[in-house]
Formats: C-alpha cells, structure tokens, sequence
C-alpha cells in the first residue's frame, strides 16, 4: 500500500517536471522577433538592418546597459558570412523604473516593443548574391516579483548584396566647359 505522503512527494515531482517543461519550451517569459525584410546592401557600402523586439506582456528585461554590474545586460551577438563586416550596434536607451521588489531603485529596462539597429558592410570582394545573416538576442526577463534566468532568442536576416553604383569618372585635368 503506498501511503498519502509518497502520493504527495510524486505530485510534487510530477508538478516540478511539469513547471521546468514548460520553462524550456518557451512557455515562461519571453521576447520575440519580427521578421525582417530583406534588406539591399550595396558593396563596399554600409547599411542599417533595423531589427525589432517584443518583451512579452507583462515582463521587462535589462537595458543593454543596466545601472548595476550585477544585472545582466541586453546583447546581440551576429556571426556574419565571410567578407561581410558588422559595423556598429545601436541600442535603445533603457527606461529608468522602479519595482516593488526594490522601490527605492531604478532599473534601466525594456518593455514592449524596442528596435536594435546593427550596420551591415559588405567588403568590395563579395560576390552579389543573398546572405543569411544568423545570431542571438540574449536577455534576462523579470516581471514584478522575480527574475527568470537567461534566455538567447535566436537571431537571423538576410540581405541581398548588390554591385555598388558606378561612380562617375572625373579628370581632374579637363576643364567642365565645353569647348
């Protein structure tokens, strides 16, 4: 006969197991992206890829620069294709809130809807063609009680890299009147 209380323990393990399934199924907080059109990078040129996030309802995450080093900062990682070069990643500025877990201190979080923009610079070499462009959002997610562990969020564009435009050729030596 098995009594009430290894009954209990198995609903606890039962309901434990349950609760992490669910965590790593994506179930818990989160943040998602949306798609994004592909994007036309000349040669030799760089060009802005506006990438936007949603923190789902409810939830904040850290800024990519939170007020304390203890907190986990907001980064985007990209691993781009040969010969095509990141240039810089923009960041928003985080909000600056309190929550009533610590009331008497700011937090410089996202919440809803934030872009990141990152610049793309194919080199001169790359062959005209289209780019898968892959990475990862890592971000740690809290709503009002508690903080969830850290979390990556898959990251990928593509872009189309084209000839760049011809520039025109000018001799400095020719005079612009027609003679």
């Amino acid at each position: 006969m098995i009594s009430p209380l290894h009954i209990s323990k198995w609903i606890w393990v039962v309901v434990l197991l349950a609760a992490a399934a669910g965590a790593q199924s994506g179930k818990g907080p989160s943040v998602s992206m949306a798609p994004v059109p592909l994007v036309k990078a000349p040669r030799a040129a760089q060009t802005q890829v506006t990438l936007n996030f949603r923190v789902a309802s409810g939830f904040h995450i850290n800024s990519n620069t939170p007020h304390s080093e203890f907190l986990i900062p907001t980064i985007l990682k990209i691993d781009p294709p040969t010969d095509i070069v990141l240039g810089k990643t923009t960041y928003p500025p985080g909000k600056d809130l309190s929550f009533p877990f610590s009331p008497d201190e700011k937090l410089s979080v996202y919440s809803g809807d934030f872009t990141v923009d990152v610049t793309v610079h194919p080199l001169h070499a790359v062959v005209p063609g289209k780019y898968g462009l892959h990475g990862t959002l890592r971000y740690q997610a809290c709503d009002n009680a508690q903080c969830f562990p850290p979390k990556t969020l898959p990251v990928n564009f593509d872009i189309r890299v084209v000839k760049e435009p011809p520039q025109p050729h000018k001799n400095p030596a020719q005079s612009p009147h027609v003679h």
